[in-house]
């Protein structure tokens, strides 16, 4: 079939064409516009799957420019701050292995979301004595939460 042929068959179907070839031209209006409509969403880059990838990664880079200069992620890999690996649920200055401050040392909580909210955003105010100098706080309620859910997919393992 030429593509003139073609052409002329998708505009005008019943135009010469052998008789068990032919089709009403109302059932063909639907079948294109289905059809190009399946190959537009077929060919377009999903952005549902790109979602939670891209959110990880905003994560992940909140993380990094607040709290990496002197916390890491990885377990028994403590810096000049103690390593975050599965803080969410530990006591406050409990890692064995990290000379905490005295104030840390005798902080009497676990750290859950709403600790760490207010810790990331003032840490002299939940536990005042704290060696985290010179950092002061993270002054965007968004960052935080983005932060804490960092930390909360890396104890958990999701992406």
């Amino acid at each position: 079939m030429k593509r003139r042929q073609f052409i002329t068959f998708l505009t005008r179907p019943n135009a010469g064409w052998p008789q068990n070839l032919r089709m009403q031209h109302r059932y063909w209006v639907p079948l294109v516009a289905a059809l190009s409509g399946m190959a537009c969403v077929l060919s377009s880059h999903s952005s549902l799957s790109q979602e939670p990838v891209k959110e990880a990664a905003s994560e992940q880079q909140v993380f990094n420019n607040a709290c990496r200069t002197c916390h890491t992620i990885r377990e028994g890999d403590n810096r000049q701050g103690p390593n975050l690996y599965k803080v969410i649920g530990r006591k406050a200055g409990s890692l064995p292995d990290y000379s905490y401050s005295s104030a840390m040392k005798g902080a009497d909580f676990v750290w859950d979301d709403e600790k760490l909210q207010h810790f990331i955003a003032s840490p002299d105010e939940v536990v005042p004595g704290n060696n985290m100098k010179p950092y002061s706080g993270l002054g965007s309620t968004d960052d935080r939460t983005k932060v804490i859910a960092y930390l909360r997919s890396v104890a958990t393992g999701r992406p």
